[in-house]
């Protein structure tokens, strides 16, 4: 009987899902078991004096676990999901909270809670159900014929944007900011409120930077550095760039590359200049190409979508995916000021992995075909 039941659950799970956003998925968990291996096996033995499957061991069971929300995720009926995302919304929210009072501060940035098992970083699993919970507050009901949908969302923004900066992390506030616009456009907004939304962030970050220099005087330095290489430190950004000129279109082979010994977090924040180093342009390029497709499968499925909440949800962690992907990038390239944004799925670390996860769960139960489920 229960073997029936799992049976007919997959059935229905296998005919629901759009399977080529699940398997492009499941192509970037791999790949980034892949790199994970030859971007940290080095730094396990020669750094931390570990065994050199440490950090690969470690990702791999966060995969695992990543694997097992995203399927989870996936498999619960979007209509009791819908109603989860209040209540998961405000436990990750309570998580960005503590960490000013009982974070953990690594490298004079107070960003990860320490739970025994390993260090989370609440903004990872916070910022797609942000997303949610901006278009659930959009999308309701009551505020359909009134412009205090766009104020509470922006308020929204506001508390979590504040809990970001403190910590500080410009980076995680940026793609926010960027992603609730994006959202809050497609939603149906007047850009005249964009304009003024955009015009207060920019008047509370010069006040910021005038104000409290001290704590957010990097910001400028970085800004400095680089538009004029010449008066800051640009060695991480000119590094990584090397190491992609240096890889060329096929790479420097597996374990050749030196970015990843002489970065601090290669592995994290400049992982897509380590695949270049070591396996080529080309494969970096396959990988923006992945991503973009994802996002191509997502837009399509918006326009099969007759529910509003479900259509701008898609169209919201879309843009989350790709802004966050083009980001990292960005940086790694030099084309953006260093901003220390993981890449999705690829990036070393269990926060990532699992906000990733939470992204890829939520994208998977809304574009489900809702025609087979419940035959």
């Amino acid at each position: 009987m229960l073997e029936n039941s799992f049976k007919f659950l997959f059935i229905n799970y296998w005919r629901s899902v759009d399977k080529k956003i699940l398997f492009c998925f499941l192509i970037l968990f791999f790949l980034g078991l892949f790199f994970s291996f030859s971007s940290t096996s080095s730094l396990a033995g020669e750094r931390v004096n570990k065994n050199l499957y440490f950090f690969f061991t470690k990702h791999l069971i966060f995969t695992f676990l990543a694997l097992l929300i995203m399927i989870i995720i996936s498999l619960i009926k979007t209509e009791l999901l819908m109603k989860l995302i209040l209540p998961l919304f405000i436990l990750s929210f309570i998580f960005l909270a503590l960490v000013p009072i009982i974070g953990v501060e690594v490298k004079g940035a107070k960003r990860w809670l320490d739970l025994y098992f390993f260090r989370l970083q609440p903004i990872e699993i916070l910022k797609p159900l942000f997303i949610l919970m901006t278009v659930k507050i959009l999308t309701f009901e009551k505020f359909q014929d009134n412009q205090i949908k766009y104020i509470l969302s922006f308020l929204l923004l506001s508390s979590v944007i504040i809990l970001l900066i403190d910590q500080p992390d410009l980076g995680q506030s940026i793609l926010l900011i960027g992603s609730w616009i994006a959202t809050v456009f497609i939603s149906g907004v007047s850009l005249f409120y964009i304009f003024i939304f955009l015009s207060l962030f920019l008047i509370s970050l010069c006040s910021l930077l005038f104000f409290l220099p001290e704590k957010f005087g990097y910001i400028i330095n970085r800004l400095i550095s680089f538009f004029d290489p010449d008066q800051g430190d640009k060695f991480q950004s000119s590094s990584a760039l090397d190491a992609i000129k240096l890889g060329g279109l096929t790479g420097q082979g597996m374990g050749e590359g030196i970015l990843k010994e002489s970065v601090p977090e290669a592995h994290t924040d400049y992982v897509i200049a380590v695949i270049s180093e070591e396996y080529g342009s080309l494969v970096s390029i396959m990988i923006l190409i992945i991503f973009l497709y994802i996002s191509f499968r997502i837009i399509k499925s918006c326009f099969n979508q007759d529910n509003q909440f479900l259509k701008i949800s898609l169209s919201g962690l879309a843009t989350l995916l790709i802004f966050q992907t083009f980001i990292h990038a960005g940086v790694n390239t030099n084309l953006l000021p260093t901003t220390g944004m993981t890449l999705p799925f690829l990036s070393y670390g269990g926060s990532s992995l699992i906000g990733s996860a939470v992204l890829a769960g939520l994208v998977l139960n809304y574009t489900k075909n809702k025609t087979y489920l419940y035959d």
